[in-house]
């Protein structure tokens, strides 16, 4: 057996690297929608974050003046000038967008307690439900 030579080959075998490309395959389609979701409901999150200075001031202007109306008000004959921060006169809903999704708050005052009850609602492409606010 004089011609042949033992080699020691090192390196993979191409059936060693399609079980590796076909197992990073599996994993980038179970792990890019489940990442898309993710950046979806931060979006989410951050635009109701925002919204959290001007959910105040609503508060607020309902609790001194007992309107949701976003327009100029008249406080014992002097007109108060409209909130800035309201879409038209919305009653008071406001909205914010992160990322392509908008959130808004809309306010409704309980008609038993009083107290100021805010709904959430979310729109915009690849929008996903977060705590307290459906789509």
């Amino acid at each position: 057996m004089k011609g042949f030579k033992k080699s020691n080959a090192k390196g993979f075998t191409l059936i060693e690297l399609m079980i590796v490309v076909a197992i990073i395959g599996i994993l980038a389609a179970i792990a890019l929608p489940a990442y898309q979701d993710y950046v979806a409901k931060a979006n989410a999150t951050n635009a109701v974050a925002s919204m959290s200075g001007s959910k105040i001031k609503v508060g607020e202007r309902y609790s001194v003046y007992r309107t949701l109306d976003c327009g100029a008000v008249t406080v014992d004959g002097e007109s108060l000038s409209a909130i800035a921060y309201c879409e038209g006169t919305t009653a008071g809903a406001i909205t914010a967008t992160e990322g392509g999704i908008t959130a808004t708050l809309t306010p409704a005052a309980n008609a038993t307690s009083g107290e100021l009850e805010w709904t959430c609602a979310l729109t915009g492409t690849g929008a996903v439900a977060i705590k307290n606010c459906t789509i």
